[in-house]
């Protein structure tokens, strides 16, 4: 069986920056276990794996709805936001499919992708806020993640199982890009399954140095480590936006969020509150490779 792939690099138009996922065209879901899928992810090695399955077989340039599935190197998990816009970027931009909306039916609910100006995607995402987190309760895994000192307040997202750190506002961008927790401690530190990622985040400010090579100010940035899934740091996560934008959003009293993810390869997110309970996120991405996995 020979099976389409790309990488793709999400949050970002410059190759090798921000997030990379593979994203692998299945015409027919039954041709590949659940085993073999996981396989696939691990080979890659990516920190995720996205399957587009043309379950309605009206192909991928004329359809504009398809199942969509993604794995980590080590699971399967419900949501990914930047293989999702890889995923939407490959349909329109490489394959040139004729619509302007795709839907991707997954395990957290229809997704709805939109072509966004200049060579963008928009994806309209459940919105996830967080509720406020007594310390005391995550002692053990935050003196992992942060000195006391620099923690203003915890807060904890149920429906995504990710716990968002805010920094105080004395800290600076260089505070945060420089934090190197032990992702291996983190692990063993919190190992009852109540998280699977962690967000440390930071208002921004010009002062602070959250500005973007165009010297426009970041509303708030932030770095997640997800090591429950086999991700020790995630260069740009959608997913984790869908929690620090609801939160930041209620702080700042403002809809419409510029952020950025402050890892290694980073990523910049605009982010627009919706009134019905979502959340628009838009990026850029840019295709890497192309190729054929041989599968017998």
């Amino acid at each position: 069986m020979e099976l389409p792939i790309y990488t793709v690099d999400a949050f970002t138009d410059v190759p090798f920056q921000g997030n990379p996922a593979a994203v692998c065209l299945v015409n027919n879901e039954k041709l590949l276990s659940e085993e073999k899928l996981q396989q696939i992810a691990a080979e890659m090695n990516l920190s995720e794996t996205v399957y587009i399955i043309d379950t309605h077989q009206t192909g991928f340039t004329l359809g504009d709805r398809f199942r969509i599935r993604w794995f980590t190197p080590t699971n399967e998990v419900n949501l990914c936001g930047h293989a999702t816009i890889a995923s939407a970027s490959v349909l329109f931009y490489q394959l040139n499919n004729q619509s302007n909306r795709i839907t991707f039916d997954s395990a957290s609910g229809p997704l709805i992708t939109e072509r966004a100006q200049p060579n963008g995607i928009t994806m309209n995402f459940p919105l996830n806020p967080p509720e406020k987190q007594e310390e005391e309760e995550m002692s053990s895994l935050l003196q992992l993640v942060l000195p006391k000192n620099k923690i203003h307040s915890l807060h904890y997202s149920q429906s995504t199982k990710k716990l968002l750190v805010r920094m105080t506002d004395h800290c600076t961008r260089l505070d945060l890009e420089s934090l190197r927790p032990d992702t291996t401690a983190m692990m063993n530190a919190e190992s009852t399954g109540k998280v699977t990622g962690v967000i440390i985040t930071l208002k921004g400010t010009i002062d602070n140095g959250c500005v973007d090579k165009n010297g426009e100010e970041y509303d708030f940035i932030s770095r997640y480590f997800a090591p429950w899934n086999g991700i020790p740091e995630d260069p740009v996560t959608g997913s984790a936006h869908t929690v620090s934008g609801a939160y930041w959003s209620d702080v700042l009293k403002k809809k419409s969020l510029y952020a950025r993810q402050c890892s290694k390869r980073g990523g910049d997110i605009r982010i627009q509150i919706k009134d019905d309970g979502r959340v628009n996120l838009t990026g850029k991405s840019a295709i890497v490779l192309k190729g054929t996995f041989m599968i017998s």
